[in-house]
Order: C-alpha cells, then structure tokens, then sequence
C-alpha cells in the first residue's frame, strides 16, 4: 500500500524530538526513524508543530536508497542479464541511471529555487508550471507511486508463494508457470494481494507505532542481503561449493546421487562456479526469445518440465521491466518538510544516492554475470533449482538472507507518500478532497488485478517517465528564460543536461511501448484541458501564437512571485547629428544590463516639438531609428517610441504615456530615468516623477549616468552596496542580481548594510538578515552598521531636534503606514514566520511594531511619504540634518564601490515641492557617491522565498 515515508511537522513524535541534536549519534538513527512514522489520517491535521530536524544522511540519502533498492532487485536483475547479456544489460542500465541522475540534477535545482512544501514533485511543477500543468503531471505521479506499491505487493507475494511458503500456492506448487494472464498462479498473485493490500490500508488506518520501525529494518535488510551475494560471489569462487544442475534439466538430489548424467552426453555442472572470467565471457552474449522458447529460436518440447521464457523478450522490453527499480529519486524532495536544510540536504543526498544505486546495479549485475552460468541465470523462477530463488543460491552464508531481504524490501519500497499528494493536489481546490487512503488502495487494487510483476513494471514506467521529464523541462525552461525568480541554490546544472534528461524520458517511453507513451501524453493534456488556435502558413502561426499569448496575459497584477522589471526607459532631447549624449547613452546601456529580467522593454524619447510640423516629425523618425540601432547595439530586445509634446501640454503628455503605454497585460511596471543635469530638465524630471507614483510603477533613478559603464566596458571588479532601509529591500536585492547576471557587474560581489540602533542587537539582526537572504537564494555579505558610530560632531540639540521631526511625522502618519514603512523586519519577520510554517525553521525574535532594530530616526525621515516632509523650514532644516548625517554614514562605507543602491524616498505630490525641496534633499543624501540607483516600489513587487 501506498503511503507516506515521511510525517509532518505536526505528526513527528515529540519525545523523539525533544532534547536531541543531529550532531549526536542516537539523535540521527532517532530522527531517522522518526521519519518514517505512519500518522493517522485524522493526525494530519494536528496544531501541535514539531520539527524532525533532519540532515543530509537520515532525511535524504537513507531513505532515497531504501525507496530505490526494492525487489525487482533481487527477483528480475540477474534473469536480464542472462537474456540480454552483460553488454547489453551494461547499456540497459546506463540508460536507466542516466535518465535518473539527469532527472536528479534538474530536480536539485528546482527544489533549491525556494522552499518545497508537502506534495513535493506536484508542489513543484504547479508552482513552476501552474496549477494545470501541475495537477496533470501531479496525477500521473499519484498514479506512479500507487501502482509502484501494487507491483511492490506483487513481488512481495512472488517470493513469499514461490521460496518462502509454496504450499500456500493455491492449486500446488504445478501451477507456478502457470503465469499467463487467466491463469493459476496470475489468481493466486490477485488474491493473495488483494488480501496484502487490505491488511496494509488497516494498518495506515490505524496508524499503529511499530510501522515506523519496518522502512530502516527493510533498508538494513537489503544491505545485508547485497553484501551476501558479494560474499557468496567470492565464496563459492574459492569453495566451488554452489549448486549443480544438467545443461537440460536435473533435480538436485539425483545430480548428487546418480552417476547417469556424468556417463552421458548430459553432464552435471557447477551453476554456481563463483566470480571467474570464462563464466563473465558465456554470459555477455544475447538471448533474446519469444514466448515458450526455451533456446533462441527453439522451442520448448514440455513448457512444464523444460525452462522456457513466459512471454517474449527484448532490450526495450526488459528496459520496461527494470525501469521502476531505479525510481524513487523524489524520496527526499517529498521529505523536505522534515529537513534542517532542504536546500542543502535535497541536491546532496538525492544525487549521492543516485550514484550509489548506480553503483550497486552495476555491480550486482557484473557479479551475476560473472558468477552464475547463463542458462540458470535465464531461469526466472529457479524451477531447475527446486524453485529456488537464484541470486540466494548465489549468497553466503545462507540463501536465507537474501529471501527475507527481498520480502523486507517490498514493504519498505510500498511504504511511500501518494496519499499525501493526492492531498495536496486536493489543497489547490484542483480536486475534491477525497479521503487519500481509500482512493489510494481502489487503484492499487485495480493494478493487482494485472496478477504479475512484470505487466505492472511495464505500465508503470510512463507514469515515472512523464513526471521525469517534465521536471527537466521545467529546469530547461527557467534555464533558457532566465526569469528573475530563477535562483537556484543547487548551481551544478545546465539546460541542455535537462533537455538530455526530458529527451531520454520521452525515448525511453515510445521505445518501449509507443502506444502506451501516446496514452500517457493524451492522459496528461486531458487532465490539463489545453486548447490550442492554429493558424494558415508560417505568419499565420506566428500571429496566432502572439494574439493568443497577449490574451492569455491577463490585465491584471501577476502573482508576485512571477513579477518582473518590464522598463519603460524615458530620455530628453537626445536628437542631434553631432554630439552623443552620455547621459542617453548609458541609460540605455543600463536597461540592457537589466535584460537578465527577461521583461519588456520600452524606450520613450521626450522631444519638445509639434506633430503638426513635418520638421519635427522627421526629427522623431531619425531619433527612433537611432534608439533603435542602439537598443540593438547593447542587445536589449524591447520596442521604440518617440513623444512629441508642447511644454503648455506636458502634464497631460506625460499623463497619457503612463496611461496607455502597452497592449493587455503586456505593459511596463517599472520607469527607468536618470536624474537631469540641466536646470531646465528639473520640471520634466519633476512631472515623470509625479506620473511614475501616480501610476503604481517602480522607479529606477540613475543618478551620476555618465560614469555608468557601457556594455561593452571590460568586467567590474568591487562591490555593489545595498543600503536596506525601507520596505524595498528585496527590490534593491532583486535589481542587484539582475545586474550581476550581466558580464560587466559579474565580477562584483553584494554587500548588504541594514542600520542598527542597538548595538547589543547587532547579532541577532545580521543572523536574520543572512538567514533571509539565503532563504532568497542570492549570494550577499550582511553588515551592521552602528547608529551611533562617529557621531561626536552632531551636537545633542541637532540629535533632539532629529528626534522630534520623526515624531512629528509619525503624528502625520496612519498607523497602518508607519508599520509598512518603520521597519524592514516586520517584512522579514513575517517572511521568516512564513519559512518556519513550511520549513520547520525556528527563530525567536524581540522585535515589537514600535522597537525595531533598524534606527528609526533616519527611517522615519528619509522615508515618509505624507506631505508634511517638506511643510515648514524648521522641519526641512532638521531634515537635511538628518540627511547630512546618513550620507556621511554612507560615504564611510560606501566610498569605493561600483554601485550603491538606495530605496528612492517617497517623493511629494507637489511639482513644486520636488522642485524646492526634494531634488536638493536627494543631493545631500547622494553627496561625494559617484554612481547611484535608487529603487523605489510601488508595493506590489515581491521576491519570494518560494520557488
């Protein structure tokens, strides 16, 4: 049955928890039993929270092997390397692995893009792909996990009726090859089954404590029984002790007895002549047969006293039938709830295990073939051995080990989590929320009823393989888009291992059975509902797929987690045959810099003139095709416009543009300007400004523009300077990552400087601060810059007066505002509290909505937004003090770096005010810093710690 390997939060155990760490031997085998407890259903929903605080050996790596290594191991491996031969089954396996290995790599990267809640691999694809997609491909992954448990009870009853107790074989030990699809041995697997599957549903029902106990015991037992036939290789090579058969047929006593067949032309030969090179050599040659053969091309006389082949072989066939024994990959990613460190534990154990699974296949399979003789290896059920099982023959001491091994292997293998993500595909409303457990065993039951191991396996790899690949074309995806929420901890991948990945999924599955593939494909996008409008001829198709898409962009705010700078760059007066402009010049180098964002981009130029005058609307047409020229130049793919306006209209122009640039939901959400250096441009400046707020877009301000490299500057070496102050930081983060995707700002490295008002605070603040940005998947140094430090010229009365304008703009300010805008922590701790819920992270903070860590005098100043900023010249004066004050703090640290970024204060509602007091106030603030970026938010930008 299936069900989950791992509990939540809220179902681990509390006295196993309590008091322990992972450092402690006993705390990691606990933890690690801990993980495999079976909750009750009604445990599910449970208030208690409780961290596994799990690492990368007992959360990921054991239990990824445990899931792996099941009983197609024991029960199939050694009969496909006597048919296929030991060069063939090389190749088998090859593609087996390489298909996982790659898939692990694509899941690692995925999984480390943010946090992976309960669900797992149906949490990830609907997050990256929608919930469509991943409700679709979430399915078949259910669907995967349930019919794994049926073929992991199928084989289970396979070793327990043919090695363990025959006798229980309904209809005597005569019906065993009895396995076609109506018969005997087909209806006692269907039974028996039936009846396994029932007694494991009563089991998770009621949640009984020793179950947790079976999953390490089952892993224990298939490392004891690996190690066995190793030892058992190498015993029987010394000893020549193992078992002897005849060439046709020979029951073991009378080979021990009877002298006949040694006179004869048959002889009696050692099947188990152990590890020797003549053996390896027999076995690496093909024997692919048809159903009842016994010999390639010959024919069975007597299928109930020969060996012969139950249904017809070949490679893609037997690729079929292993398939399953290298899933499980996903056991960690499932298991991220109960993980320390997801980001670290998911890459680092899934993959190790991957290769050690590899490992050992290789290695069994090479053992196998170099230790058994062919013919006894093509014997699938062991019939020529008295229906032994033919790899525990193979084992020392006892072939005992390896029999209970197996059948421990199954329980351990079946034991898996589709209950759990039927639940979750049910949390998304995608679904009813069905009660999970009965669903499950209706369609395990219906899987049983196939009544063999291996026509399960043979249906099963689709399901496998469809959710494979869609992983890797998820990372292959986000790869090639480079979308700004792409930041995956995990950074040893690459799209075209992805594509490699999706592209062997695909083949593996139309080799094997194409019309299962094609099945399996139409099941997906039934499930996912896509329609799609074609249309006449290449341009046809291309307007068709552009219409589309714009009306698949919905006017609306997207979810935060996809939001994206899309720039509308606005430059003055550049037209001029002569001279370059600097200033246009390297804003537009800029925005190209910025085109790691993968967002649109506008470039607006502002040309004073009529639209009435051919003049100057000949002048509009040179500037647009030089904009255009140069947008090509820096690489920076978007569209260019040119607005003619009258300064008696300029309002009502600029007003428009804000208004109706774009089509649908296709329009920008982030002005790109650069701060005027001509008195004359202040007014301009002052109406963009005013607009940009007005319309809910995010300003990016490049102040000092001509000292900005151009794109095809040689790389920058230094630091980029994030000055977190306002509720914007994560903007300011996000736009420094997207420059240092650029080859000119890579070679910079981030630092991250936050105000700190107690000093005895300055711990704690950095520690959450580098937990958050971590959380964020971007590589930064925090630092802690004291308040109070250097303050000796600032006299107590200038410190008071600072004091009381803050207060003052509190006085101003709803409550609701002071909150959004006193303290970054609020954001963070709200974040962080978010992280704990889904994550199991646990931080203790002293923050209160009045008491931040972040010193608020020049918070409150800097970043007030009411229109009593700038009200009298008292306030205006301590202002600027203030001001002064923050700029020297910025310039002590900040001197020598490429870049400092800086949230743009809140600008007045007033022309004139920004005309009087801001634009000074923002030259104070900048003084002696020579490029700056101020970022200001509109509130609706959210980088997500979530993938």
């Amino acid at each position: 049955m299936v069900m989950q390997i791992h509990p939540s939060l809220e179902e681990a155990s509390t006295k196993a928890n309590k008091d322990v760490s992972e450092e402690d031997e006993f705390s990691g085998q606990t933890n690690f039993v801990n993980a495999f407890t079976k909750p009750k259903p009604t445990e599910r929903n449970s208030n208690e929270m409780k961290k596994a605080n799990l690492g990368v050996m007992f959360g990921v790596y054991l239990p990824t092997i445990q899931h792996i290594l099941g009983v197609t191991m024991f029960i199939r491996l050694a009969w496909i390397v006597g048919i296929a031969g030991i060069v063939d089954t090389m190749i088998l396996l090859l593609l087996c692995c390489l298909c996982t290995l790659l898939t692990s790599i694509s899941l690692s990267a995925v999984a480390t893009n943010g946090i992976v809640e309960s669900g797992g691999v149906y949490f990830m694809i609907s997050r990256n792909l929608g919930a469509e997609f991943g409700t679709a491909v979430g399915i078949l992954f259910y669907l995967a996990n349930t019919v794994a448990s049926s073929m992991y009870i199928i084989g289970g009853i396979e070793v327990m009726l043919l090695y363990i107790f025959p006798s229980l074989t309904i209809g005597d030990n005569d019906v065993h090859s009895d396995t076609g699809l109506w018969e005997m041995m087909s209806h006692n697997y269907r039974i028996y089954g039936s009846i396994l599957l029932l007694l494991e549903v009563i089991i998770v029902a009621m949640g009984v404590r020793f179950v947790q106990l079976l999953a390490p015991v089952s892993l224990l037992g298939v490392i004891v029984s690996i190690l066995a036939c190793f030892a058992g290789g190498i015993e029987k090579a010394i000893h020549q002790s193992g078992q002897h058969i005849s060439d046709d047929f020979c029951n073991s006593t009378t080979a021990l007895f009877c002298t006949h067949f040694t006179a004869s032309t048959l002889t009696c030969t050692n099947a188990f002549p152990g590890i020797n090179a003549q053996t390896f050599f027999d076995n690496t040659k093909r024997m692919y047969m048809e159903a009842g053969e016994s010999y390639p091309d010959v024919a069975a006389d007597d299928t109930g006293l020969e060996v012969s082949q139950d249904f017809r072989t070949s490679f893609f066939i037997l690729l079929a039938i292993y398939f399953p024994a290298v899933t499980g990959i996903m056991t960690g990613t499932n298991m991220s709830g109960d993980l320390k460190d997801p980001q670290k534990s998911i890459p680092c154990g899934t993959i190790a295990a991957t290769l050690t699974t590899t490992a050992i296949y290789y290695a069994l399979a090479l053992l196998f073939g170099a230790s058994i003789t062919g013919p006894v290896l093509r014997d699938k059920y062991g019939r020529s051995l008295d229906s032994s099982m033919i790899v525990a023959l193979l084992s020392w001491p006892s072939p005992w080990i390896v029999i209970i091994g197996s059948f421990l292997s199954t329980f351990g293998a079946a034991l898996q989590c589709a209950p759990r993500l039927l639940q979750s595909i049910a949390k998304d409303d995608v679904i009813p929320a069905l009660a999970p457990l009965l669903v499950t065993a209706f369609i395990a039951e219906f899987a049983i009823l196939l009544g063999a191991v291996d026509r399960i396996a043979e249906i099963l790899d689709f399901f496998f393989l469809m959710c494979y690949a869609f992983v890797n074309l998820i990372c292959a995806l986000h790869s090639l888009l480079k979308v700004p929420n792409w930041r995956p901890r995990f950074r040893y991948y690459h799209w075209s291992l992805s594509l490699t990945g999706a592209a062997l999924c695909f083949f593996i599955m139309f080799a094997s059975r194409w019309q299962y593939a094609v099945f399996s494909i139409i099941l997906t996008f039934a499930i996912y509902k896509a329609k799609k409008e074609w249309g006449d001829g290449i341009r046809g198709l291309a307007l068709s797929t552009a219409q589309y898409s714009l009306l698949k962009v919905e006017d609306k705010d997207p979810h935060p987690k996809n939001w994206r700078p899309q720039l509308l760059v606005l430059v003055y007066d550049i037209w001029s045959k002569d001279v370059i402009d600097r200033r246009y010049v390297n804003l537009i180098n800029l925005a190209g810099q910025l085109k790691a964002g993968r967002g649109l981009a506008i470039v607006v130029a502002l040309i004073k003139g009529s639209i009435c005058s051919r003049d100057d609307q000949q002048k509009a047409e040179e500037v647009k095709e030089r904009m255009q020229q140069d947008m090509l130049r820096v690489q920076l793919r978007g569209f260019s416009k040119t607005l003619l306006f009258d300064e008696n209209q300029m309002d009502g122009c600029f007003t428009t543009l804000f208004q109706s640039v774009g089509i649908g939901g296709l329009k920008p959400n982030t002005v790109l300007m650069n701060w005027p250096e001509k008195e004359e441009e202040n007014a301009i400046f002052a109406v963009e400004l005013i607009g940009a707020v007005a319309n809910d877009h995010c300003i990016m301000l490049a102040k000092g523009i001509t000292i900005f490299p151009s794109s095809s500057s040689g790389r920058l070496t230094g630091h980029i300077d994030i000055w977190w102050i306002s509720h914007d930081g994560d903007l300011l983060m996000l736009t420094a990552f997207l420059l240092k995707q650029h080859k000119v700002w890579r070679g910079c490295k981030l630092r991250i400087f936050a105000i700190a008002e107690m000093p005895e605070k300055n711990v704690e603040l950095k520690a959450m601060l580098q937990k958050y940005i971590y959380m964020l998947r971007i590589d930064a140094t925090v630092l802690i810059v004291d308040a109070n430090m250097n303050q000796k010229d600032v006299s107590e009365t200038s410190n008071e007066q600072a004091r009381s304008a803050a207060a003052l703009m509190v006085k101003f300010m709803p409550f609701e505002k002071i909150i959004l805008k006193s303290t970054v922590l609020n954001k963070l701790n709200a974040n962080l509290d978010a992280a704990s819920e889904n994550n199991g992270i646990q931080i203790e903070t002293t923050f209160t909505r009045n008491g931040s860590l972040l010193f608020s005098k020049y918070r409150l100043s800097l970043y007030s937004q009411e229109e009593n900023d700038f009200h009298d010249d008292e306030s205006w004066e301590v202002t600027l003090e203030t001001v002064k004050r923050f700029n020297d703090i910025i310039v002590e640290n900040s001197n020598d770096s490429q870049l400092v970024l800086l949230s743009l204060p809140h600008p007045p509602i007033s022309k004139e005010k920004i005309l009087s007091h801001y634009m000074s106030y923002i030259d104070v603030l900048t003084l002696n810093l020579k490029r700056i970026l101020f970022i200001g938010g509109s509130g609706k930008e959210v980088v997500t710690i979530n993938s």
